[in-house]
């Protein structure tokens, strides 16, 4: 299990993402993914058996990745990224090269840390960004998700419009290198 990025952030601390494996983070993955805060995962009947089958198959899937989120060395947050042209919007949008797919979740804790998932989703999508060619990130939240809907905004994404899932309608949303380097730099010459 290796750490594919890292990131400081000002306020927090330091971030990172490391390979996520399916069997033996199964147990802690099962807790934050079946908490009523992670209604929108759409896990929360899962058993720790389902949480194994499922990061399984998308660590066996070409198209799809899970990562395990850490801050100040311990894990905080899931990540996974994908290609929306093979999974989760297949034939759903206009697919453009250089789309990357992203989820992430922030694991459920008793005293909430200001700015934490801003930080968190900061850190994601400079990850996905150190790649040269992600040219623009695309997420599918649920509709009625307006906390993350919210974050999304604060880090450039625009709305495209709702799309009908199989699971649920979802707010798609897309955000380029220079939106995400704009909103970044807008909130930085704001804390300065």
């Amino acid at each position: 299990m290796s750490v594919v990025f890292q990131r400081a952030d000002e306020r927090l601390g330091e971030f990172a993402l490391r390979t996520l494996d399916p069997a033996a983070d199964a147990a802690l993955l099962h807790t934050w993914v079946t908490h009523p805060k992670a209604a929108f995962w759409l896990m929360q009947d899962a058993d720790e058996a389902a949480v194994v089958e499922e990061y399984r198959r998308i660590a066996e899937h070409p198209h799809h990745d899970a990562y395990l989120g850490l801050w100040r060395g311990s894990p905080a947050f899931l990540a996974e990224r994908y290609d929306p042209a093979h999974v989760e919007l297949v034939g759903l949008y206009d697919n453009q090269p250089g789309d990357v797919g992203m989820h992430f979740l922030c694991a459920p804790v008793g005293t909430p840390v200001h700015g934490f998932t801003r930080a968190v989703i900061t850190t994601v999508m400079a990850w996905l960004f150190a790649d040269p060619a992600t040219r623009r990130v695309v997420v599918e939240p649920d509709v009625r998700n307006t906390a993350v809907h919210a974050l999304n905004a604060a880090v450039g994404f625009e709305v495209v419009g709702p799309v009908a899932k199989p699971e649920k309608e979802a707010l798609l949303s897309v955000c380029t290198r220079a939106q995400f380097q704009a909103a970044v730099t807008t909130v930085e010459g704001a804390q300065a």
